[in-house]
């Protein structure tokens, strides 16, 4: 019954993210039992009513997600010396051909956008930029249950006590890792289906059975694949479509 920080009950509820929330709580655009709330770090009772005002659900709805085929060498987040970053190749010139999203580009659209996730240097694929907070805390939070698929190149031998800990049974930093679901394709690739996303982990854990990774692709998050997008290329997450 201790009173909680409205804009964590916000998060907590999927309406937002707290910075989006502090955000529409400084512009009074948001609601407590009926009352306008404009103090930030103002608490309230989890059996209160929460709502959000027509403008900041606006907001919200106007907000863009990019789904977006990383090439290697190509780092996900804040740009290194010498590499370029994700975000900086967002650009109509690289919009897929044929998106079919209904969304008309605007570089307002890179205004606050992050990579929802990582994917390493020398990876590829699927990778998700957005402006929504609520996207990207479902997509990385502590508790995601929101799968996603990887094939991978490896070299040397695999035995079947080796894929079983693939599957379960392996730590990392002194922590056990998730039940993952990893299966053989051939003789040198491997599907692995995380729900989690340690640092280089699929590179680590190949490490710890004697494999090497020679090449790694995402081609899914949740309920949205990679499909034919063509690599250095992007398109817009469409309206009802979600992870």
């Amino acid at each position: 019954m201790e009173p909680v920080r409205i804009s964590k009950l916000l998060s907590e509820r999927g309406l937002c993210s707290r910075r989006e929330a502090d955000h529409f709580i400084e512009q009074g655009l948001v609601l407590l039992d009926g009352v306008r709330v404009t103090q930030l770090g103002a608490k309230a009772l989890r059996s209160q009513v929460i709502t959000l005002d027509a403008p900041a659900k606006q907001q919200l709805a106007e907000q863009v997600t990019f789904l977006f085929h990383k090439p290697m060498g190509i780092v996900s987040g804040q740009a290194e010396p010498g590499y370029q970053n994700a975000a900086a190749l967002i650009t109509p010139e690289s919009q897929m051909t044929g998106d079919r999203s209904g969304i008309q580009f605007a570089w307002e659209h890179l205004d606050g956008l992050a990579p929802a996730g990582r994917l390493d240097i020398d990876s590829t694929g699927l990778l998700v930029l957005t402006q929504n907070g609520t996207i990207a805390k479902q997509l990385i939070g502590n508790e995601t249950k929101i799968e996603k698929e990887y094939l991978v190149r490896v070299s040397g031998q695999l035995t079947e006590r080796g894929l079983a800990l693939l599957n379960h049974g392996l730590h990392l930093d002194g922590r056990a890792l998730r039940p993952a679901q990893v299966s053989r394709l051939n003789e040198d690739q491997l599907r692995f289906i995380l729900r989690e996303g340690r640092k280089r982990q699929i590179r680590r854990m190949c490490e710890l059975v004697g494999l090497q990774v020679t090449g790694l692709k995402r081609v899914r998050i949740g309920r949205v694949m990679l499909g034919h997008l063509p690599v250095g290329e992007w398109r817009y997450l469409a309206p009802g479509e979600s992870f």
